[in-house]
């Protein structure tokens, strides 16, 4: 059987020091997450679940231990080879949207793609960046939202904007730190059935990074940090599962109109 790991990280570690006072926020990982995966890392404040997500995303460094992404050891890799990776291989979804007040929906999207400084997506003339962020809308039930301001978006849209963006770059990854942490309930789960959907249809792995258990719930596997060490690691949802459970997210949110 072939290797489908996409993330590997073995005994890794990350210590800060404030002061002359040592933190250890990460003490001896080893994660394996395949291609197509939809997980959740969960813990309470201070379990290294932030440092983690930063370290797999390229954000941040180990102290030690080996991360491979794709194959590659990015674990040493420095700050201009980091640079290189998250542009080409991740994308980020946060809490906070992070989108350009002045700018609209499609010019937010299209971003990235204008400011790529290497790989496939640079070349793009302006006509297909435009086409690619009108696509990775649609995708996220946006397309006839395009031309729209943040500010005449409600909380849930500007997260898809957000989410938008981050597959325009076509990554293998999309790290997703808390992302319906400012949003209602109803547009909290219309963003994890549009997560679901995604991975389903397209395949794309998804890491959520969240202290909410309803969120990790709808998510293939659950993985716990406490204090910088993995102390649970199980699975919770069949891939399957993922169309029926989107179904009744949109049923529900349906009625409430």
């Amino acid at each position: 059987m072939p290797d489908r790991s996409l993330i590997e990280v073995r005994d890794l570690c990350k210590t800060y020091r404030m002061g002359t006072v040592e933190v250890h926020a990460l003490r001896g990982v080893s994660l394996q997450i395949d291609e197509g995966e939809l997980l959740s890392i969960m813990g309470p404040s201070g379990s290294g679940k932030s440092t983690m997500m930063n370290v797999l995303g390229c954000l941040d460094q180990p102290t030690s231990g080996e991360y491979y992404l794709g194959g590659v050891d990015v674990s040493a890799l420095d700050d201009d080879a980091l640079a290189d990776i998250r542009n080409r291989k991740i994308g980020f979804v946060f809490q906070t949207f992070n989108l350009l007040p002045r700018t609209t929906a499609l010019e937010n999207v299209e971003l990235p793609l204008i400011y790529q400084r290497n790989g496939l997506l640079r070349g793009l003339s302006g006509r297909e960046r435009r086409q690619r962020a009108e696509h990775s809308l649609e995708m996220v039930g946006l397309g006839e939202r395009v031309r729209h301001h943040p500010n005449e978006l409600s909380g849930g849209e500007r997260q898809r904007v957000a989410i938008a963006r981050a597959l325009a770059m076509e990554p293998a990854i999309i790290l997703a730190d808390e992302p319906t942490g400012n949003l209602d309930s109803r547009s909290g789960a219309e963003i994890v059935a549009i997560f679901q959907r995604l991975n389903h249809e397209i395949g794309i792995t998804v890491v959520f990074v969240t202290h909410d258990p309803n969120i990790a719930a709808h998510t293939q596997r659950i993985v716990r940090l406490y204090d910088g060490r993995i102390v649970a690691d199980d699975p919770v949802m069949d891939p399957r599962d993922a169309d029926e459970t989107l179904a009744v997210v949109l049923a529900g949110s349906q009625e409430d109109e």
